[in-house]
């Protein structure tokens, strides 16, 4: 090798190690602990795209799940600190630990309206037969509860003449359903629609009943959100690219396939679930909280005497973090 080449090589070696100095180090992904009630109900639908169409990953997002068994304890771990996120809480157990003095907040209204029906034992046809019956809900003072409820007041029973008993998860609900160990569950989908495939009643949805309060929402650990606002909004943005993503019917078919691999339902049924969600749009697209919608849940609280004298909006909320509208 001449002089030339050798000095040739010498100076190409020292430029790569420079290069490969100079060089950005990959920046690892930011770790969301993220807890949930379970992970077939098709209310979770999102967060499963976030994670399987690398929408997560894309923004420097792992997502690592905790699941629980009811919605109460998933905001026990959030309060905690075990969890940095809960998707999918029904709205009334975060708000009952706010008023508590719980360091968590409110982010995001996920679910606009609720996506439940109620589903009876075959013999079962209408309302006014769940007299004298059992019907199980996620909990004594889950937002279930409060649907249950006010189905039944329309058709003139009243609490205490029928019974309740408790599940928080609603594949456990249904499991309580098909072994005959109540009359009628509260269910989502597609678990609802699993049901009246198998020859259960569906004595009506929720949303019939209850217009004006949302069900599901994201809060955070106001401790970890305050560290990270950074991750908590690349975490709300992906949310927002799921749910259009959902919204896309040109995704349809491996949203469909994505959920039934999740679920292990039927296809048919994981289909009327995903055109439910997308028909009656409720879904929440922007990533805003309403005000008046979030008031529409402390105000069915006050009903249950949970939430006593006047609780300021501003309490449930993460400036910077929380986008609102009216």
């Amino acid at each position: 090798m001449s002089a030339n080449s050798s000095l040739f090589h010498t100076f190409a070696a020292v430029l790569v190690g420079t290069f490969a100095l100079c060089a950005p180090a990959a920046h690892a992904a930011d770790t969301v602990i993220v807890g949930a009630v379970g992970s077939s109900s098709a209310n979770a639908w999102p967060v499963h795209i976030g994670v399987q169409k690398g929408l997560f990953a894309g923004a420097g997002i792992k997502v690592d799940f905790v699941f629980a068994q009811s919605n109460a304890a998933v905001v026990q771990q959030l309060a905690a600190g075990s969890t940095n996120i809960a998707t999918n809480a029904g709205l009334v157990d975060p708000i009952r630990a706010i008023d508590k003095g719980a360091p968590i907040a409110i982010v995001r209204i996920e679910i606009q309206a609720p996506p439940y029906a109620l589903l009876a034992k075959p013999a079962i046809k209408a309302l006014t037969d769940l007299k004298g019956k059992t019907v199980i809900v996620g909990g004594a003072k889950d937002i279930t509860r409060i649907f249950v409820d006010r189905m039944l007041q329309t058709a003139g029973l009243k609490s205490g003449e029928f019974d309740l008993v408790y599940a928080g998860a609603t594949n456990a609900r249904f499991s309580a359903l098909q072994s005959g160990a109540v009359d009628a569950a509260i269910l989502t989908a597609p678990f609802n629609f699993y049901a009246e495939s198998a020859g259960f009643s569906n004595l009506g949805f929720t949303f019939d009943y209850v217009k004006d309060m949302p069900f599901a929402g994201m809060a955070v650990n106001r401790s970890w959100a305050t560290a990270n606002p950074g991750v908590a909004k690349r975490f709300l943005d992906v949310f927002v690219e799921s749910i259009a993503w959902f919204e896309d019917a040109r995704n349809r078919d491996e949203a469909v396939k994505m959920m039934t691999d999740i679920s292990k339902l039927k296809k048919e049924d994981v289909e009327r679930a995903y055109d439910f969600l997308r028909e009656k749009k409720l879904f929440e697209p922007t990533g805003k909280v309403s005000r008046a919608k979030l008031q529409s849940v402390i105000d069915a609280l006050r009903e249950l005497g949970d939430v006593q004298g006047q609780l300021a909006l501003d309490r449930l909320i993460l400036p910077g973090v929380t986008a609102l509208s009216d």
